[in-house]
């Protein structure tokens, strides 16, 4: 049932177990469909969304049992936001690569968002949802940069995804990203434990600097290939703050090729001269252990083809 329907009056909604621990802007998000999301915005701005007769913030939990107002839709705002194309819904389709009760996997391309907002209609989880209108339940589990590829988890069950939040916490999910970059070290191992400050430009622009004020951020980088002027590296993160391995090998002196944020004119033309059109940067493995799987999960994802080709390119 499409809860956009009747939108004409003030409805209330009780919140189940799949909802359970849900942002209350992403409850409403996905029981809207349609909607648009500067609507759902805009009236938990002005607090006509109450949980529990109490004016609520986007990020509050919701909890079995709560209950939801939603407020009427104006006629004005009722019109649907226009949701992926054809060739959005097609590319995260043939994306998928395991899927099981609890978890989806796909390996995202690069230039698309993990979801909307910021000037973006949708994103991955977007796309997700309008392929499968039916899922009770489809949520992020983590997060990639937009420009960034590699493997995403999707829960597809709300206790699979407090099971995946708990597992990154106490740091058992090993994530691992592919990435290349500009100059060589003399070792093939460095570390970069430094800590990471997120700012918001006025243009609401994110920009991470090195910063003793900062959060702790730690990545281990390792040489796996040695190319021209270049090498292609391994990074193991210990932690998970934005940009974190952009900033990192950027502070080391050596910034990710295509990286249009952090880069430095040395890199610029190497990427140029070697064709790169994105940025190098992509989550290639992941290992986690799995309540009821012998040797938990353990995914991998090779270079795409279009990154292969410049380390080719370099060698």
């Amino acid at each position: 049932m499409n809860d956009s329907d009747n939108g004409s009056r003030v409805r209330y909604l009780a919140v189940g177990e799949e909802a359970d621990g849900q942002r209350v802007d992403n409850f409403l998000l996905n029981r809207l469909k349609g909607v648009p999301r500067s609507w759902v915005y805009r009236v938990l701005r002005r607090g006509e969304v109450r949980v529990n007769k109490g004016r609520v913030k986007p990020r509050q939990r919701l909890h079995i049992g709560d209950q939801v107002r939603i407020p009427p839709l104006r006629l004005t705002e009722s019109v649907p936001s226009p949701g992926p194309g054809v060739i959005a819904r097609r590319r995260i389709e043939q994306a998928i690569v395991h899927e099981d009760d609890d978890l989806l996997v796909i390996v995202k391309p690069s230039g698309i968002a993990v979801h909307g907002g910021s000037g973006v209609s949708f994103g991955v989880i977007e796309i997700l949802r309008a392929l499968r209108p039916q899922a009770r339940y489809l949520e992020l589990a983590h997060r990639l940069d937009r420009d960034t590829s590699g493997l995403l988890l999707i829960a597809k069950r709300r206790s699979a995804l407090v099971q995946l939040q708990e597992l990154q916490l106490a740091g058992r999910v090993e994530k691992r990203y592919l990435a290349l970059l500009a100059g060589h070290w003399r070792q093939d191992r460095k570390t970069a434990d430094v800590p990471l400050r997120k700012n918001t430009l006025r243009s609401g622009e994110r920009v991470v600097r090195v910063d003793p004020a900062g959060k702790d951020a730690v990545t281990h980088f390792r040489v796996r290939q040695r190319l021209r002027n270049a090498m292609l590296v391994e990074a193991r993160l210990e932690t998970g703050r934005t940009h974190q391995i952009r900033v990192h090998a950027a502070y080391l002196g050596n910034p990710v090729l295509g990286d249009a944020k952090y880069r430095d004119a040395n890199a610029e033309m190497l990427a140029q001269k070697a064709g790169l059109k994105r940025l190098f940067l992509h989550a290639w493995r992941l290992k986690f252990p799995w309540e009821g799987r012998k040797g938990g999960c353990c995914l991998e994802a090779p270079l795409p083809a279009e990154l292969q080709t410049v380390v080719d390119r370099l060698k």
